[in-house]
């Protein structure tokens, strides 16, 4: 890495994270199929905030004070919940001006788990030029946080690590010696010019598809469809300036 350049790191999973942690750096997280994706594309349909909670019964707790919520595991809407993570569950109609309580299986633990960093913000492929911008524009080390699979790497949170890592990387202020970062650019390199091919490879799209939620994949790998960036404040999301 240059002397005075600020780094570019990507842990691919929650449980190494300590191993990463960097109090002045922006920390990204990235959910891809679904947990992030839903959240940008439900400020993208007007919600007021989100407020990201790690465990079940945080969010049914929630509930019972008559909040909005959003909860599942293992891609299974939760009984008590109003609905599960799709983004397609996040409709205008629904949320527009709302509150959310918003509990995932992988996602929104790192939320709360990265909560003391500099800065948390949701990243995506719906945002992923606006993401790469405002990091560089902040001129602060970058994180990138993959969900992962219960704590096991995943393949499309990787893939987007290394889109974000190069997008970010292409500025002279930035530079990198992690070899997950090379890692997951090479990987997206491999994968970017035929993305829904190469996603068939991953674990999770096939177990959306078991339970037929996999109708968000080709949405979830849409690229630029908003330049909205949802940012951790105190204890729940909102949209960064």
């Amino acid at each position: 890495m240059t002397e005075g350049k600020r780094k570019v790191e990507v842990c691919f999973s929650p449980v190494i994270y300590p191993e990463f942690r960097n109090d002045e750096a922006i920390v990204v997280i990235v959910d891809i199929l679904r947990a992030t994706s839903a959240i940008v594309t439900a400020f993208m349909n007007g919600v007021k905030s989100i407020i990201p909670v790690a465990t079940l019964e945080e969010a049914r707790a929630w509930k019972e004070k008559g909040y909005l919520v959003a909860a599942e595991r293992d891609g299974i809407v939760r009984d008590f919940a109003d609905f599960g993570n799709s983004p397609y569950n996040f409709k205008r109609e629904v949320i527009q001006g709302r509150d959310i309580v918003y509990s995932t299986t992988n996602g929104t633990n790192c939320i709360t788990t990265a909560a003391h960093s500099y800065r948390v913000l949701i990243g995506a492929y719906l945002n992923l030029d606006a993401l790469a911008g405002y990091v560089i524009r902040e001129n602060r080390d970058l994180l990138i946080l993959c969900a992962g699979w219960k704590n096991k790497f995943n393949i499309e949170d990787s893939l987007f690590a290394g889109a974000l890592a190069e997008a970010v990387l292409k500025n002279n202020n930035y530079s990198t010696m992690c070899d997950s970062v090379h890692a997951s650019m090479d990987l997206w390199n491999l994968a970017r010019n035929n993305m829904m091919n190469y996603i068939e490879k991953a674990a999770q799209r096939h177990r959306l598809k078991m339970n037929k939620l996999d109708d968000v994949i080709e949405y979830c790998h849409t690229p630029n469809l908003t330049t909205l960036i949802p940012m951790l404040k105190e204890n729940y999301l909102t949209l960064a300036d």
